[in-house]
């Protein structure tokens, strides 16, 4: 079996290699068959895709909606990379989930309207899937609903007629959705457990996702939610595109 990639954007140490670990985890994939490449620390340059199953970008502070004059010079280099790397995969319709960040770098690049109108706070939503979403071959395996941690400040407004949606939530209204056969992006976290969640939160507990003062709140109000597990979505991403 060709080896997934991994492609991280968090800065802060402790979050990426969490990040990397709950990867590993909700895939059931080994160090050896998951690589990883932490897009922020240095340019991605052109991958050789055919070296790899398929491709997961994680989540991170950055928000695409941001208008262009208050993104740093890094988040600007992010995108141009994830971009350069994404005419690649959907015009091949190279298999890829995008996490979270990955919803909105994925929308963006499709033409969706990605805004702040469904944002939602940090915590635990019921996920339901569309009728698409239950016939999808990676989405369908988590079952007609499911609860997963969410936390973001933008999200995908309105899709364009490419894309399928596969999920949605009360809030917002594209939860999930794919490109092509093999291209998906996620708004919620398929990856993220209490634990992860609670050093996350930390880490971006200054990024205004909520009031610093509140990091316990949020921290209860997740707890109280009992999501013990994660939906099966990126271990089916696997299981579907291993070869």
């Amino acid at each position: 079996m060709r080896p997934f990639l991994f492609l991280g954007v968090r800065e802060q140490d402790d979050a990426a290699d969490d990040e990397y670990a709950a990867m590993l985890t909700a895939t059931g994939l080994h160090p050896d068959d998951l690589h990883r490449v932490r897009v922020e620390a240095a340019p991605l340059g052109e991958l050789d895709l055919t070296a790899y199953s398929g491709l997961l970008l994680g989540g991170g502070p950055f928000c695409v909606s941001d208008p262009e004059e208050t993104k740093s010079a890094l988040q600007r280099r992010v995108e141009r990379d994830l971009d350069a790397l994404l005419d690649r995969v959907v015009a091949a319709d190279t298999p890829f989930m995008g996490c979270c960040y990955g919803i909105g770098t994925l929308g963006r690049y499709i033409g969706a309207t990605v805004d702040t109108t469904y944002g939602e706070p940090v915590g635990a939503v019921r996920v339901e899937l569309t009728q698409a979403g239950l016939l999808d071959p990676v989405l369908g395996a988590a079952g007609g609903a499911f609860t997963a941690f969410v936390g973001h400040k933008e999200a995908v407004h309105r899709l364009p007629a490419s894309a399928v949606p596969l999920a949605r939530s009360d809030a917002t209204p594209v939860q999930a959705f794919r490109v092509g056969q093999h291209v998906y992006a996620t708004q919620f976290h398929p990856e993220l457990d209490f634990a992860g969640l609670q050093l996350r939160v930390r880490a971006v507990a200054h990024h205004g996702y909520f009031l610093p003062d509140e990091l316990d709140q949020v921290l209860a109000r997740a707890a109280a939610a009992g999501v013990d597990t994660v939906p099966p979505v990126l271990r089916r991403f696997v299981e579907v595109h291993a070869h």
